[in-house]
């Protein structure tokens, strides 16, 4: 006996062979709608591989069976027509013998097969990928419209957001992120500094290195670094949560009671990030310069109020304020597109884990975008 189980997918397939080449199969869990195209494979596999003389299918184990099981069911039956192996199905339960009888087996068998998928172009393959973007780009405006409609109801009206999942979320996003935050903003500063004393220090100038540690965290590297954190702890897990609802039918629950998705998951999620990510971003702007401020004076000799005087000194209010700006465009960015990625989920645990990496590299591109055109816009406004 040997036995084939897929694990990512809810059924199990075991077969013998018997002697004159007959093939004995059992089918195990649910034929369905989500299971019809791994299971068709599968068993279109098992008979070219072993070229039975005659099969049989014993349907004991199937638990579920929709239309789309019992399609298979058919489609297989004229399959092993095609190439002459004859099939009979055994053990039916009256239920999955109700929904056969539902569907015109004369048809089924008649139906010619598919064409073969003709090879595309790269002139298709472009337009293909080019309706796609767009498509995306399209969804994209449309939650993005929507939540500034929220953000700016909410405003208006605060008693309307849900604040015990916005602290939720303040505390996961935000203290949870704390540790790794502080861990890499503490080390990039010590690259930092090391690696620009080495030029520094052909020149005597190792003073320079607190304002090019200061100047670049809190300028660039601290927002931006803390947006690609939280875009891989939070942005990913919101898209992952709001996908998972949508894979249980929950969010589809929540439109039938009359509520509005992106108020009730999306608004709070939103929020947290935005209060969350700026304060994130100061948090590594503090700690990049001590990163800084510890190779300096371990190894090249400064004293701390050296340091410091000098990484004020190279620092200004203005530097500070953009920084914070940046933050909060990013923080929109990545808990929008982790909310509007989850939205978008169909099917089961593979669209949501392909989904959640779409939020993630989305939200990664999406914040470079972002920090080019802010390099530009406040280079003429300074």
């Amino acid at each position: 006996m040997k036995t084939n189980q897929k694990t990512s997918h809810s059924y199990s397939l075991s077969y013998a062979e018997a002697p004159g080449g007959q093939l004995h199969l059992s089918v195990s869990g649910q034929m369905s709608l989500q299971t019809q195209t791994a299971l068709k494979s599968e068993l279109r596999s098992l008979l070219q591989e072993l070229k039975p003389s005659d099969l049989r299918i014993d349907l004991a184990g199937v638990d579920y069976l929709d239309s789309a099981g019992a399609l298979v069911l058919m489609e297989m039956e004229r399959y092993a027509a095609e190439i002459s192996i004859p099939l009979a199905a055994e053990n039916m339960s009256k239920e999955a013998a109700g929904i056969l009888s539902l569907i015109d087996r004369s048809a089924v068998l008649a139906a010619p097969p598919p064409p073969p998928k003709a090879t595309e172009t790269v002139l298709e393959q472009i337009g293909q990928v080019s309706l796609t973007v767009g498509k995306d780009f399209a969804n994209l405006l449309t939650f993005l419209g929507g939540l500034l409609e929220v953000l700016f109801l909410s405003f208006l009206n605060p008693r309307s957001v849900r604040w015990k999942d916005f602290i939720f979320y303040v505390k996961r996003a935000g203290q949870d992120g704390l540790p790794i935050v502080a861990l890499l903003s503490f080390l990039l500063g010590m690259i930092i500094a090391f690696m620009s004393s080495l030029q520094l220090k052909q020149f005597g100038a190792n003073l320079y290195v607190a304002s090019l540690v200061g100047f670049g965290m809190v300028r660039e590297l601290g927002p931006i670094m803390t947006a690609i954190i939280i875009a891989g702890r939070s942005g990913s897990a919101f898209a992952a949560e709001i996908g998972t609802m949508m894979v249980n039918e929950e969010v589809d629950a929540l439109v039938t009671m009359g509520f509005d998705p992106i108020r009730f998951l999306a608004l709070p999620k939103v929020l947290a990030a935005m209060v969350v990510v700026p304060l994130l971003t100061l948090y590594a702007d503090l700690f990049g310069i001590l990163g800084g401020m510890t190779v300096g004076v371990l190894g090249f000799d400064l004293t701390v109020f050296t340091y410091v005087h000098q990484t004020i000194k190279s620092i200004s209010i203005f530097d500070v304020v953009s920084s914070l700006v940046k933050a909060v465009v990013f923080a929109i960015l990545i808990a929008g597109i982790g909310c509007q990625r989850g939205f978008r989920v169909r099917g089961g645990a593979e669209a949501v884990g392909k989904y959640t990496t779409s939020a993630v590299v989305a939200g990664l591109f999406l914040i470079i975008v972002a920090d080019s055109l802010f390099a530009i816009i406040l280079y003429y406004i300074r």
